[in-house]
């Protein structure tokens, strides 16, 4: 999940969402109208640079596209123009589930991809359904980073231990009035948390529980569950380790947060995805860059690396988005986003030379090195669980993190969210 991809639940299609979506079919009618070839419609996750970005991409298409950005809600979008029988040929889609989903219900067309198409392991097969391609990642994300400034921690940690002990030591410093926090955390966004939980879960549990637990084969009240539950707790309790505390830290969004390190300095470091550097470019005062290392765990080497990606489906009936979408895989495709900056490409056959970003650069390389890939966890559970504001995993591990920063100790706080988080599993079908 990423900032622009919020999933609203179709309950909750909104009067604005309809008439977007009204709109959108409206210019696609006049388009067609005009007795000029009809253009691709695309509507997409993206909106501020990204989406200018990405219309430079498609002006090396050779058919017209028409871009409609549908944001936060574009679930909710896509519903109400199937609903209306308006679909766009081509959607941007924030998570597997919902390609999945979408081809489950007839709503998408089987795909082909370039030829030149590659993924690391843990991407390749979590856009099929019944064997069958449907969709294709277009954008990727690495979410296993903390970003700081070297100027104010010089020696980062390199295992959980280590990070544990250096928030203490800075918490202790904050409370005295000696220092920054040492955490800045967007907790008001519940995917920030879920981001923590996948990479520690990723760390603790044994070989094959993580994937077993996405595809809903797994038992969401296993010791490596209440194990990462604890290691969160143990750090997230730590006092002043958040700028205002843990109650202003749910109140804080993805960006605020960033924002509080790159520019404020009210907190050390930030852990957050690759699109964090986004933010700096727009909020950074100074001239000193941030750096990022790894995700701690247990160990110095091998952490699990946890990626999110864009996807790219063609709506069923469309010959034309599905030769957009076939272009859109190759190697080439984003190759002005590339140069631009702040892109992250999922196709392991663009030469890294390609990156004109060094940061995206040595995360394209990660990319391809890592020993295990894992994809975004909450973005491959079913239904209302998968997570959207208030719903879901989201709402869990916010009421997990307000529990523990509330000082509810650690085991029962654990013992609460493991209950929830199985009885949402059990009613979504994903797992038990």
């Amino acid at each position: 999940m990423t900032p622009a991809g919020r999933i609203v639940p179709a309950a909750r299609l909104g009067r604005r969402t309809l008439l977007r979506a009204a709109a959108g079919a409206t210019a696609t009618a006049v388009a067609g109208c005009s007795g000029a070839p009809p253009a691709v419609q695309v509507a997409v996750v993206w909106n501020g640079s990204e989406l200018a970005r990405f219309r430079e991409v498609l002006a090396g298409y050779d058919t017209g596209v028409q871009v409609v950005s549908a944001g936060n809600d574009i679930d909710a979008f896509l519903r109400a123009r199937q609903l209306a029988g308006t679909s766009p040929d081509v959607a941007i889609l924030p998570t597997s589930g919902l390609v999945v989903e979408y081809a489950r219900r007839g709503w998408l067309r089987e795909l082909s991809p370039a030829p030149s198409y590659a993924l690391p392991p843990g991407m390749a097969d979590l856009l099929s359904a019944d064997g069958r391609r449907y969709g294709v990642w277009v954008k990727a994300a690495h979410k296993s980073l903390f970003w700081y400034f070297p100027s104010m921690l010089p020696a980062p940690p390199r295992t959980w231990d280590q990070l544990v002990t250096l928030t203490r030591h800075l918490g202790a410093r904050a409370r005295a009035g000696d220092g920054p926090a040492p955490l800045a955390i967007g907790a008001a966004d519940g995917w920030v948390l879920t981001d923590w939980f996948e990479n520690v879960l990723a760390d603790v549990a044994p070989p094959g529980y993580y994937e077993a637990l996405a595809r809903g084969e797994a038992d969401w009240r296993s010791p490596s569950v209440h194990t990462a539950l604890d290691r969160l707790a143990e750090l997230w309790s730590v006092d002043g380790a958040f700028p205002g505390g843990g109650r202003r830290a749910l109140l804080t969004q993805y960006e605020e947060s960033a924002i509080q390190v790159v520019h404020h300095r009210r907190a050390t470091m930030l852990f957050g995805a690759d699109f964090v550097d986004d933010v700096s470019r727009r909020f950074r005062r100074g001239p000193e860059q941030p750096e990022t290392f790894r995700f701690p765990g247990s160990r110095l080497a091998d952490s699990p690396l946890i990626v999110g990606g864009d996807a790219a489906v063609a709506f069923a009936g469309s010959a034309g988005g599905a030769e957009l979408v076939r272009w859109l895989s190759g190697g080439s495709a984003f190759g002005p986003w590339l140069r631009a900056g702040g892109y992250l490409s999922p196709n392991v056959t663009v030469p890294l030379a390609d990156y004109r970003d060094p940061v995206r650069r040595r995360l394209a390389a990660e990319l391809r090195t890592a020993g295990a890939v894992r994809f975004d966890l909450s973005d491959r559970l079913p239904g209302p669980f998968t997570g959207s504001d208030g719903v879901g995993i989201w709402r869990i591990m916010q009421d997990f993190f307000a529990d523990v920063t509330d000082k509810v100790p650690a085991g029962r706080a654990a013992r609460r969210a493991v209950g929830q988080l199985a009885a949402a599993a059990r009613l979504s079908g994903g797992g038990r």
